[in-house]
């Protein structure tokens, strides 16, 4: 996986890749996508309902609460996020 990709994870979680760094054992920093949207979380980022992963509906990227997860949970690669949410979401999520 490489920053900016969506991936499939192996519990079947959408995912965008903020950060990868074999320094810490191989693991990969990453935002979940939900369906659910918090408007008290200033890090909650809309997605078009066209992103992979999102299945048509509406989709929302948890960018401010990042999770580390191993290289190998990651299943299937789903896309890219489109380049302008991109560049929203790397700051938030300590993404390069």
């Amino acid at each position: 996986p490489r920053a900016g990709e969506l991936w499939s994870v192996a519990d079947g979680r959408p995912c965008l890749v903020l950060a990868v760094a074999s320094v810490r054992g191989h693991r990969a920093r990453v935002a979940w996508i939900t369906g659910k949207y918090d408007d008290r979380r200033a890090g909650v980022i809309p997605l078009s309902p066209g992103t992979p992963g999102v299945r048509g509906r509406a989709g929302f990227l948890e960018a401010d609460r990042p999770a580390e997860v191993s290289l190998w949970d990651f299943r299937r690669r789903l896309g890219v996020l489109d380049p302008a949410v991109w560049d929203e979401a790397r700051g938030l999520g300590g993404g390069t």
